[in-house]
């Protein structure tokens, strides 16, 4: 099966007003939790002009994340998944036939997730993160719904993703939004995808 060609640099305005029963996350970090409150939002695709904006969100929402005994462990994560795909992202996508998309509210970057196949009718959610600045705004279900209608447009018709135990807040969002949970395991390895350390990681899975 193949993709359909992806316009990167394309873009939408959404005017964001949802009702948001869940709570929100990804592998997948931290994106916004619940809220009502209307706010005018682009989801357009990654350009190099949002490279430092990007770097900057990644990093602040995961050390948010770290717990005080986890500080070390998660610094070293942070400089691997910069080095080897936040700071090189637009290669990265497109060494794997996916996406990256950011969210915008005015110039300011507020939220950014990423696309990559993993089988011929799946893909993978990747970097859903929200500024804790601008949670409970529904940027994260906003987020999540473009990207599950990239993956109808992609003709892949099941999105995976995966989150740990440190975002409870995750795991209630995507039970919500329909996500199945398919398995967990205790991450020993750490990668650019995970930090490893016997941190539990737990999949889920939705038909589109």
């Amino acid at each position: 099966m193949h993709d359909v060609p992806l316009p990167l640099f394309a873009g939408i305005i959404v005017g964001v007003s949802i009702m948001m029963t869940g709570l929100a996350g990804a592998d997948a970090l931290a994106p916004d939790t619940t809220g009502s409150m209307g706010v005018q939002m682009e989801i357009r695709g990654f350009s190099s002009d949002d490279a430092t904006a990007v770097r900057e969100l990644f990093i602040k929402v995961n050390r948010l994340l770290a717990p005080a005994d986890l500080r070390e462990a998660f610094e070293i994560y942070i400089a691997r998944s910069l080095a080897e795909e936040i700071d090189k992202i637009s290669d990265y996508c497109s060494e794997r036939r996916g996406g990256f998309w950011v969210a915008v509210d005015g110039r300011k970057i507020v939220g950014m997730f990423g696309l990559e196949p993993s089988s011929d009718d799946t893909m993978e959610l990747r970097r859903m993160y929200v500024d804790p600045d601008f949670r409970r705004r529904g940027i994260a279900r906003t987020m999540l719904d473009f990207a599950e209608e990239e993956c109808r447009r992609r003709n892949r018709p099941r999105m995976n993703l995966s989150t740990s135990e440190l975002q409870r807040e995750a795991l209630s969002f995507y039970q919500n939004a329909g996500y199945e949970p398919v398995g967990e395991e205790l991450a020993v390895v750490a990668s650019n995808k995970t930090l490893g350390g016997g941190i539990r990681r737990y999949y889920f899975t939705k038909a589109l």
